[in-house]
């Protein structure tokens, strides 16, 4: 049953000195003097993907997108899908709905430029939108997003909405605009992080086999998993003055993850989000009613 349950995979693209890991010791205004490693991680992810024939989503940052045109055209160009991860990695939740408006506007039209089609999904950084950001889903329709994959639900100390559906839901009443979270799986009445990033890095592959097929399987629904261009680079610059705990989750197992990535995709069936969110839309779950 697995095989016949197409996945929705997914690249958040940002270079190792973007993450919320580290944002507390790396300036903005000191990212254009780092080494800058984000274009040869997308290109040896565009070959894996290649090699397994599987097509994804690259939610991206419009300050990436600004200075790598030529990666964006190459990803579109490979048959995947080009969507919003916002301007610069600022969460949602640090944000007023004007000042969101902007980074959606300002990021979708570079994105846009560089990549040369229309983008129609979002993901917030660090999946920052939750019980503290009603007013984002707004916002988002209102500039005509499609989708949304933005939220965990879980607990956890940087992000989370706890509350929220584990699947496809509808936060708006009047717009169609419709939310994908990222998966969790259910263990002794409990919801674990099962989606991707640092918790497929550190823990075994066998969990995140369990929970996908799970999710397939049990529930019936497709998985949302994803991952970030760092995630593949054991030799990327190391960040002094980060806190321990931020040191144990950038950099633990950076030198397997590619060949637990690979299995991943060729035991699974993957897909873009835009189609996978077209598929969810008649089974999502209407929040208002």
């Amino acid at each position: 049953m697995t095989e016949r349950v197409i996945n929705g995979l997914s690249v958040d693209v940002e270079d190792w000195f973007q993450v919320g890991a580290f944002e507390g010791v790396i300036d903005r205004s000191n990212w254009d003097g780092l080494a800058d490693r984000v274009e040869r991680n997308c290109s040896a992810i565009l070959d894996m993907f290649a090699k397994a024939d599987v097509k994804a989503t690259f939610f991206t940052l419009g300050w990436v997108a600004q200075r790598h045109g030529p990666l964006m055209r190459q990803i579109v160009a490979a048959g995947h899908e080009i969507a919003s991860h916002g301007w610069d990695h600022e969460r949602v939740f640090r944000l007023d709905s004007k000042s969101f408006a902007a980074d959606l506007e300002r990021s979708r039209k570079v994105i846009e430029d560089a990549a040369g089609v229309e983008i129609t999904g979002y993901r917030a950084p660090s999946f920052s939108i939750d019980s503290r950001t009603p007013w984002a889903y707004m916002v988002l329709a209102e500039q005509g997003f499609k989708y949304s994959s933005s939220v965990a639900p879980i607990a956890h100390d940087h992000y989370g909405w706890r509350e929220a559906p584990r699947f496809a839901f509808k936060p708006l009443p009047w717009s169609d605009l419709i939310e994908i979270p990222v998966t969790t799986a259910h263990f002794a009445g409990r919801r674990l992080a099962a989606g991707g990033g640092g918790f497929f890095r550190v823990l075994p592959y066998g969990f995140s086999r369990w929970a996908i097929r799970q999710v397939n399987t049990r529930d019936g629904r497709p998985a949302v998993f994803y991952f970030h261009p760092w995630e593949i680079d054991p030799a990327q610059p190391r960040v002094t003055g980060a806190s321990l705990r931020s040191k144990v989750r950038h950099y633990t197992n950076l030198s397997v993850m590619a060949e637990k990535l690979e299995q991943l995709v060729r035991e699974f069936e993957w897909g873009r989000m835009d189609v996978l969110a077209h598929r969810e839309a008649s089974r999502a779950v209407d929040l208002a009613a």
